[in-house]
């Protein structure tokens, strides 16, 4: 089951301590796992951080914000293969 839990109150000016700010947040809740994906940016430019949470251990990718259309679509394209190719499982 897919829970879309939708945008955090974490958006501001504020830096963090690794001189980040967060623009934008959205929590995704997957059966067991959780998946962050955090819009940010530093003095490098912006950047799409998703951070994949499983029992409190986690693991991140991090990429540049330019790349994000080529990886939605990629996505987008997987997506569609799985369900009109594959089918149901």
């Amino acid at each position: 089951m897919v829970s879309v839990v939708g945008f955090l109150e974490r958006e501001g000016t504020n830096m963090d301590r690794e001189g980040e700010r967060t623009l934008r947040s959205e929590k995704v809740q997957i059966e067991r796992k959780t998946f962050f994906l955090d819009l940010k940016e530093n003095d490098r430019g912006r950047f799409l951080r998703i951070t994949e949470d499983v029992g409190g251990r986690r693991d991140r990718i991090i990429m540049p914000a330019s790349g994000m259309e080529d990886f939605a679509r990629a996505l987008d394209d997987l997506i569609i293969y799985e369900q009109e190719e594959l089918g149901p499982r």
